[in-house]
């Protein structure tokens, strides 16, 4: 007989995904849409024989009898596939199957027999998994659920040791819960690393814990693509005409013409701010960076006097945080622009204007406030200004 016993790791799972329900709870602006995925992992499962427990269950069968030498299978391989829903950037629901390989021991007695006992698990569960972004790409997962697990345990007795049922077995709901990493490589496929803990019963009346650490491959599909980096508004001012420059005619010979000073342009040029940084934060992604990039190439050999960089939001969110959030992104734009470009910084302004300026019209997108269909609605609201004022000097 053989039970597994590990300390508990209810308590940091249960804080873990109530952390994450206060991050999402404070941060509801969200604007990505629901998606499935699937996956598949490989990892390494871990119990504990209890080796007190075998010898009293030897001793209760016969008081004479001792063990003299035990060893001992507490690892081996463990695989998983698994397929969820991604209803939010911070929850999915995620069910699978999950096969814990096989644990045992072998225990040699006295009087001389011999005891080998054998379990194999497998079983399928059902999680709630809450995601905490921390970039574009990295976030942490916790994770708690139920499983049916199935324990298949096989015991030979040989000598004096003798099994009455060899072959029991049994199928038992307990509960799992874990926590780990993802890493998202691409729109495509990510990479998560999790240790998780499952509660088991045996077929013999034993319970205890099996630790799993795996890497796992996930794979999104029906997700919708990203927009490509696009200018969404491009409107280009000039001042008033310079007057005609007037002649001057004085004997023997006429003046010279005076040159007229370059006339200033003034530039304005609107970005969508879901290409420019990920969800809900001020990171810059690369396709943003590719944006800016071009828009810089285009402005190339223009004698900038000052450039304003307008942060906007949709109306999703509390006022303050809005606001907040469109400078740090103006903020951003800002850095990049002096990093990449050599500007000045003290040419530079920048202005957080939260929701405050929509340029979708009052009672356009009506709805609950989260849903996909108002956050896409409001996706013109999400944009980054750019005002430019100077000009560009006359070919030589």
């Amino acid at each position: 007989m053989k039970t597994f016993q590990l300390k508990p790791l209810r308590a940091l799972c249960l804080l873990s995904l109530a952390g994450l329900s206060t991050f999402s709870a404070l941060t509801a602006h969200a604007q990505a849409e629901g998606h499935y995925y699937g996956g598949i992992g490989m990892g390494q499962a871990r119990s504990k024989i209890d080796v007190d427990r075998i010898n009293a269950n030897l001793l209760s069968a016969d008081p004479s009898m001792t063990t003299t030498t035990m060893t001992r299978d507490e690892s081996d391989a463990s695989y998983k596939v698994f397929g969820g829903y991604q209803f939010s950037p911070y929850w999915a629901v995620e069910a699978g199957y999950f096969n814990l390989g096989q644990f045992g021991f072998k225990s040699t007695t006295n009087p001389t027999g011999s005891l080998d006992g054998r379990i194999k698990l497998d079983g399928v569960n059902l999680d709630l998994v809450g995601t905490l972004p921390i970039n574009n790409q990295l976030s942490l997962l916790g994770r708690v659920g139920v499983h049916n697990a199935r324990a298949r345990d096989t015991f030979t007795g040989t000598g004096n040791v003798v099994v009455l049922d060899p072959n029991p077995q049994k199928t038992q709901t307990n509960y799992k819960a874990g926590f780990g990493f993802a890493y998202q490589f691409s729109p495509s496929m990510a990479l998560r690393g999790e240790l998780e803990r499952y509660r088991i019963n045996d077929a013999v009346g034993n319970k205890g814990d099996i630790n799993v650490a795996s890497l796992s491959l996930v794979f999104p599909f029906g997700r919708t693509p990203e927009p490509a980096p696009k200018v969404v508004e491009r409107v280009v001012y000039q001042q008033a005409p310079t007057p005609e420059p007037i002649i001057i005619v004085a004997p023997p010979a006429p003046a010279p013409t005076p040159v007229p000073a370059p006339k200033p342009d003034r530039l304005r040029v609107s970005f969508n701010a879901d290409v420019l940084f990920g969800f809900d934060n001020a990171n810059m992604r690369l396709g943003g960076k590719e944006a800016l990039n071009k828009f810089t190439q285009e402005l190339k050999g223009v004698e900038f006097d000052h450039i304003t960089v307008e942060g906007h939001t949709d109306r999703i969110g509390q006022p303050a945080y809005n606001e907040k959030l469109s400078l740090q992104r103006a903020e951003a734009v800002k850095n990049y622009l002096v990093n990449t470009s050599g500007l000045s910084a003290t040419k530079i302004t920048t202005v957080g204007k939260g929701s405050s300026a929509p340029a979708t019209a009052e009672g356009e997108c009506k709805g609950i406030k989260t849903s996909a269909a108002v956050i896409a609605c409001l996706q013109p609201d999400r944009r980054v200004d750019i005002d430019v004022t100077g000009s560009r000097p006359a070919a030589q």
